[in-house]
This record gives C-alpha cells, structure tokens and sequence, in this order.
C-alpha cells in the first residue's frame, strides 16, 4: 500500500479512493495512536470534527464519527466550518484531536482527511505513518479492544462553533476596516457564512458571491483557483479590493482595486512590514517555502528582513515557525500563518489583516504591494506521470541542468512531485518570460516522456 497520507492529509475521489469505511478505519486508528502517543492522558478523550460543504462530507462525517465514538472519543460535531476554524476550537475547547472533512481547493468529487493533535496542530509524518501502520493492521484483521456500555464515545452537536471562531477573529484584529469596500469571494466553501460576518462586524462595507454552498459548487469557477469572477466584481463594485479563498478557507489570495492579484508572496510581504512596525515579527524574520517567487526573497533583503525557506507545504513552513519562535510565514498559493493567532493557514484572518494594513496606513492595496516585483514565473502541471521517480531519472537531471546553466542567476527552476495530485509541477522563474516559458515547456516535455 502507498502512503495514504499526503501534504495535507488524506485525499482522493469520494466514495471511491476516500472511502466511508477507509475514513471510519483511520479515524479509529488515530484514536489509537494518539492515545499512545500521550495525548489523551488517561482521561476521557475528546474530538472536534468539522467539514466542509461536499456532498460527500455528509457521509464521511457519520463514518469518522462513528469511527472516534466506536475507539471511546466523544465528538463535538461543529458541522461546516473553515479548517482553521476547526483547528482552533480543537485549542481552545481543549480537546485531544481535532478532524476536517475537505480537499481545500480540490474539486467537488474530491475529498479529504486532516487530523489535528491537541492545540489544533497538524501532525508530524511519523504520527501518521503510525495511523497509516495502525490502520493496515486493523484492515488485516488485528483484533483491538473495543469498548462497550458506557465506554462508547457521546456525540453532540456544538453549535457554539461558529460564534466562538468569529469572536477570535475580531479579537486579534489589529484595527477596524471602517471606509473599506471588500468583495468576498467565498468558492461556494466552508467559509461562506464566517468570512462576510467577520468582515462586516469589523467595518467593512461587504459585497459576496460564491457564497451559496449547494454541496456540489465548491471551488466552481470561483475562489482563490479561479479569480476571474472576483476581478470582474471589485471592478463592477468599485471596491477597495477583493479576497478570494479556497474551499475549506485556508488559503487567502486578493485583488487591488485596479483588479491585479495580490499572491500569497505579496500578502506576506504586506504584513511582514506591518508586524515588524507592531514589533510583532519576532527575529525579523518571514518563512516560506521554496515555491516562493525570486522577487520576494529580493522584497525581503532590501527590506532588512530575513528568509527562511521550507519544503513545500504549510506544515513544512509551520514547523520551522514552531522550531525557531518565528511569527509569520506562508505560500505563494495564499497559506498565510500568524502563529501568535492561529495554529495553520487562515484565509479570513489573513483576509482581515490585510484590509486593516490598507485602512490603518491609507494606503492602496497596490501600492502596499508594491514592496515587491514578481519575476516572471511559469508553473505547468504534467499530469499522467510516475511523479516518484522525479528524483532518479537521469534525463530528466540532465534536462534540469542545462536549463539552470541558461537561465544562469536570473532564474531558476523547480520540480516537484505534487503531494495531493497525481502529477508533477515544473515550475520556471527568469527575468524574461518568453524565456521562462519556453523553459518550463521544455522542462515539462522532458517530464512526460521520461517519466510518461
């Protein structure tokens, strides 16, 4: 069996590679685990489960419910919610494990698995190798010791979730948005209720759309992967700008006034600069990963900041936070974390920061922006490939090579096998991007044939 668990947990196609009985089984060997790893402290153990609005999350809840109640947990079940949302109830309700039920930007027939430990953190590969080893035993027949009478797990409905979240949000809001127009583009997602009523209680003057979840829409033509629509509403509505999330919420992309994105390498630099004026960006220092654009390593050395960079992947970027005290990093793809606030990437959060660095300084978004120049940078997406053998094919080295030497120290170029997709990412920085793209096609080509 290949390692079910990927960079954000466990996904594939509901109901046929995520199954109800794969997510009833790994929700019971994580009870299992966790508790031998120390965190249920011989109490009674509890979990916060959430999802978000898939029609297959219906289903998928019962299983993982059943599955937590079945090994002894009681379940606080929130219903839909943000995955951050999720994981900081998990905190601050002090339960032993948090679940989320979603495959974030993925599309609608697409599902997913995240679990939390204690505190609403994700956790590290070797706790879910020991879930993905735990729940083979059991699919093999290993017996377990199941409860029974009053051992069972409780299930309740907590319907306090959502106000809870909402009131975190305004706490920590550095300032209000009063005199902003915000489009809020909410993918049909977890965030389609949360986002417009934090945004509104803080100030803002709040237009929606995609914000009327059916269970079949997310992520359909809209949020954070498609900002076409949202471009068009901040231009139709004369807003201030626009934040677009994806499904589950924990991503944040934008849009200026002007209708230009505003990526995830530009919202960190934006609120880099407002934290180290707060005295808030302990070390002077952001974290991101190895995807980030050239130009914002270039943004933060003229800044006088410095730059750690990670493996791909918010919980890559998080552990490092963790490691070093650091209180601010991301992803080019909008996976924003402020650690003082919350525990994982937070789309409305980061949303709220970024239009109350616009209200707080009178600033455009585009010229708070501005701090940094993207150098051209083409990502291309090689789909139908043995991503594993990215690392051992020889021609594919030797294509990397030659491109390397002729982009020289203008550019660069990286590979990577997607951690939640069957395919592999090419992408290509140079300071042309003629040149740029026709290096990533190439590379790409190379990738298909080599590795096809």
């Amino acid at each position: 069996m290949g390692r079910l668990f990927g960079t954000d947990g466990v996904r594939g196609v509901a109901n046929a590679d995520l199954t109800a009985e794969l997510a009833l089984g790994l929700s019971v060997a994580a009870a299992h685990v966790l508790a031998e790893a120390g965190t249920f402290e011989g109490h009674r153990p509890t979990a916060v489960v959430g999802r978000d609005p898939r029609a297959s999350g219906e289903f998928l809840e019962a299983a993982v419910v059943a599955g937590l109640a079945s090994a002894g947990v009681d379940v606080l079940r929130v219903g839909v919610l943000p995955t951050p949302a999720v994981a900081h109830l998990t905190g601050v309700l002090g339960a032993d494990l948090g679940v989320m039920l979603s495959a974030s930007h993925n599309a609608m027939p697409d599902n997913g698995i995240k679990f939390f430990a204690r505190g609403g953190h994700k956790l590290a590969d070797d706790l879910e190798d020991k879930i993905e080893s735990v729940y083979e035993e059991h699919r093999t027949g290993a017996p377990w010791e199941r409860p029974t009478g009053a051992g069972v797990g409780r299930v309740r409905d907590y319907d306090e979730g959502f106000e809870t979240y909402v009131a975190h949000l305004m706490a920590v809001l550095p300032n209000r948005l009063e005199g902003l127009k915000v489009v809020l583009d909410e993918a049909h997602g977890a965030a389609a209720r949360v986002s417009p009523e934090a945004f509104a209680r803080a100030g803002a003057q709040v237009v929606t759309i995609g914000a009327e979840p059916d269970g079949l829409n997310i992520n359909d033509g809209c949020g954070s992967t498609h900002l076409g629509l949202l471009k068009a509403a901040v231009l139709e509505h004369g807003a201030d700008l626009g934040i677009a999330h994806d499904g589950d919420a924990d991503r944040c992309l934008a849009v200026d006034a002007a209708g230009n994105e505003v990526d995830g390498d530009q919202i960190l630099a934006v609120l880099a600069l407002a934290m180290r004026e707060a005295g808030a960006l302990r070390g002077d220092t952001v974290v991101a990963t190895v995807m980030s654009n050239l130009g914002f390593k270039l943004a933060m050395e003229r800044e006088g900041l410095n730059l750690v960079q990670t493996a791909v992947g918010d919980r890559y970027v998080l552990e490092s936070m963790k490691e070093h005290g650091y209180a601010l990093g991301g992803e080019q793809s909008g996976h924003v974390i402020v650690l003082d606030h919350a525990t994982t990437g937070d789309g409305t959060l980061t949303g709220l920061m970024l239009a109350a660095r616009v209200a707080a300084t009178g600033k455009s978004l585009a010229d708070l922006a501005g701090v940094m120049e993207r150098l051209p940078q083409i990502l291309i997406n090689v789909p139908d490939v043995d991503k594993a053998r990215v690392k051992t094919s020889g021609d594919l080295a030797a294509a990397v090579t030659a491109a390397e030497q002729e982009l020289g120290s203008t550019g660069r170029v990286l590979l990577r096998p997607s951690g939640t997709e069957p395919l592999v990412r090419v992408m290509v920085e140079a300071a042309d991007i003629e040149q740029a793209r026709a290096v990533a096609q190439r590379l790409a080509d190379v990738v298909k044939s080599a590795l096809g």
